[in-house]
């Protein structure tokens, strides 16, 4: 079940959502997979360093973030991917790497990709590695408040695989 800070949230907030359990899955690519929902849709978020201070960085299910990118949009001198060790406390109720796209629950900023910010949904894991939250975009962009930036690539060699189809 999705964690109950996220449905609180939502609940509070009068958001019309809807919860997909699904079998187990650690990816936001086998989620979408699981789900049946469009890859383009599904949000994987990213936990980073900027300057030290942990951040949120979301981007489509099929995407990286491109760090540089990321640097740059922000203004960092400094940004890395962070550790487990770094963040493994900071999701109260939430399973490691399910944390959902609302860093301002956690006491974090978010920066969400201009692509996925396009979309009429979002997807995202909801705390856990069996529930997904689907909602219109609208909501999520008034509620999270994430900073819209270009923030995604294709994984390394997607270019080639798709021409050897």
């Amino acid at each position: 079940m999705a964690t109950r800070r996220i449905r609180e949230f939502l609940d509070g907030s009068a958001v019309r959502y809807v919860t997909i359990s699904h079998s187990r899955a650690y990816t936001a690519e086998e989620t979408a997979r699981s789900t049946h929902l469009p890859a383009e849709e599904m949000a994987k978020t990213v936990i980073v360093r900027l300057d030290g201070r942990l951040a949120m960085a979301v981007v489509p299910a099929l995407k990286n973030v491109d760090l540089e990118l990321l640097r740059r949009q922000t203004g960092a001198a400094d940004v890395k991917l962070a550790h487990e060790a770094d963040f493994c406390g900071s999701f109260v109720g939430c399973q490691l790497g399910t944390a959902p796209p609302f860093g301002n629950l956690f006491g974090i900023e978010t920066f969400l990709d201009r692509d996925l910010a396009r979309k009429a949904g979002i997807a995202f894991e909801a705390g856990t590695h069996t529930d997904v939250i689907v909602m219109r975009m609208a909501d999520y962009l008034r509620l999270a408040r994430p900073t819209q930036v270009r923030i995604s690539v294709d994984p390394v060699g997607a270019e080639v695989h798709a021409m050897e189809i």
